[in-house]
């Protein structure tokens, strides 16, 4: 079994991925391929995607049962210890370092900013 999951992706490479697999809703493609021909097709997505995203999973023989590749996504596979699993970004993590470093964020009342970061 394959999947291939396509976001802000041109409708050409849409309608070039019917030819051999079933769009079960939009952008999402399911079917059962040869690996030869699935990894053809990968790189043809990967090739006329654009500014689009991509997302590939298929069965394979370990320990989950499938494995996945990604093109542009935030969401990145990583192993950890023999599973692959996603790393996705933290939304939360200051882009530059600790508040701390930079001072308190505005909005902060003063007892909170004295609390937090010390009188000084």
């Amino acid at each position: 079994m394959t999947v291939i999951v396509l976001t802000n992706c041109p409708a050409g490479l849409r309608g070039f991925l019917t030819r051999w697999l079933l769009e079960i809703s939009a952008g999402v493609f399911v079917g059962n391929l040869s690996a030869r021909i699935r990894d053809v097709l990968w790189e043809e997505v990967q090739q006329y995607a654009g500014q689009g995203r991509a997302l590939l999973a298929h069965t394979t023989n370990n320990e989950q049962g499938f494995t996945f590749r990604t093109y542009d996504h935030a969401w990145h596979p990583t192993d950890h210890e023999g599973v692959t699993l996603i790393r996705r970004p933290d939304p939360t993590a200051p882009a530059t370092g600790p508040t701390s470093q930079h001072g308190p964020p505005s909005g902060w009342s003063k007892a909170a900013k004295r609390r937090r970061f010390g009188s000084g």
